[in-house]
């Protein structure tokens, strides 16, 4: 089986040779810190790291479903240790300069009133130009062959809101004004369904992927009957168009405590959940227990495990296993593998994960597994 055949057998329960092998990628402070401990100094961003372990092969076709032009990045100002920007978005931020630290303080927010909203529309248009790449004829000849899974970006109704207006702001606009989020929400429907047309025409997609990231470790950032009037028939007005050219695999990718959310996207057409964050509370094995196979699954490998060590490692794949054989569920690490976690800990999990799964070592990983265990070998002496 190629990748292509093999990842849509798997996520539609069927039988697979093998399931894909695939992880979620790294924080940037983890390559710094695997350099010392033998990762090549040129593997330093999650594409090469993709290429550099060899998983299977996933990708997205280059439409822009969000903002079109983006903001221009850009320092405003700067002192020894932070530097105060604007990002992608136009949300104003203070950040370390020395990567100490990942999260932002954030300053100020581009959508605060309808004024405001009436702005950033311009850059919410479905009919700019600048949402697909000058080549896309030449690309999309080039996937009809393809034997790698090809997918398409949906965007986000909640995410991309939260993000502009900042997540005070928008949940007292929930209460105080949910006519204007009603609004905003339809727009951006609007323009994600127009957009998409083309590629939906142009190229069999395998996948679509949502982004929302709307969940704490107690449950989600609006309640579940908020979630159904403002946003179930709008995903579903996507989710009909997808399926209506053949794309039946749907994900949202989502931190924390997904649980309560769970029956309203499946309800709204999205099938798959991702990334499965397990002390987050999205246990992938739970919510195959209580969704039955109607829900797939993609992560739940929990993070904390490879840091623990292999013993740990090797309890965690194997809790995952009966899942696997369940099908529908591709397993790789719950979110972006942390600093915490050694390289020869994360090696160590790539060749459990595997040999319980049968997924073949690939060429390279013997050299990798050879070259760690010589500069352990050295560190030692």
């Amino acid at each position: 089986m190629n990748d292509r055949e093999r990842w849509l057998a798997t996520m539609h329960g069927e039988p697979v040779d093998h399931i894909p092998d695939e992880e979620f990628g790294y924080w940037d402070d983890t390559f710094t810190i695997w350099h010392k401990q033998g990762l090549p100094r040129e593997v330093k961003d999650n594409s090469i790291a993709d290429r550099f372990f060899c998983f299977s092969r996933r990708e997205v076709v280059p439409v822009n479903v969000g903002l079109s032009p983006r903001f221009r990045r850009r320092v405003l100002k700067e002192d020894e240790r932070h530097r105060l920007i604007i990002d992608e978005e136009g949300v104003e931020a203070v950040i370390h300069k020395d990567g100490s630290s990942s999260i932002p303080h954030f300053v100020r927010f581009p959508l605060q009133t309808r004024e405001d909203w009436k702005r950033l529309k311009r850059r919410l248009d479905p009919d700019d130009p600048r949402r697909y790449p000058v080549d896309w004829e030449w690309r999309v000849r080039q996937w009809k062959d393809r034997t790698y899974p090809l997918g398409i970006f949906v965007g986000s109704l909640f995410g991309w809101l939260r993000n502009w207006m900042g997540f005070e702001h928008i949940a007292v606009t929930f209460h105080d004004d949910p006519d204007w989020i009603h609004e905003m929400m339809e727009h951006i429907t609007d323009l994600i369904i127009k957009t998409i047309q083309r590629a939906l025409q142009d190229v069999q997609l395998d996948f679509a992927a949502f982004w929302e990231d709307m969940a704490f470790r107690n449950g989600p950032m609006i309640s579940p009957k908020m979630f159904r009037e403002f946003m179930v028939p709008r995903y579903k007005r996507i989710t009909d168009e997808l399926r209506r050219h053949g794309v039946d695999i749907v994900y949202v990718d989502c931190d924390g405590n997904i649980t309560e959310l769970v029956e309203l996207w499946l309800e709204a057409g999205v099938n798959t959940m991702f990334p499965l964050e397990v002390r987050g509370g999205s246990d992938p094995a739970l919510l195959r227990k209580r969704f039955g196979k109607a829900v797939k699954l993609l992560g739940g490998v929990d993070k904390t495990k490879l840091i623990e060590g292999k013993e740990a490692i090797r309890r965690e794949i194997a809790r995952l296993e009966p899942l696997v054989a369940d099908g529908g569920y591709i397993p790789h690490v719950d979110h972006r593998v942390p600093p915490d976690v050694t390289y020869e800990n994360y090696l160590y999990y790539l060749k459990v994960k595997r040999d319980a799964f049968g997924i073949p070592h690939p060429k390279c990983w013997e050299e990798q597994w050879a070259a760690a265990q010589q500069h352990l070998a050295r560190a030692v002496a």
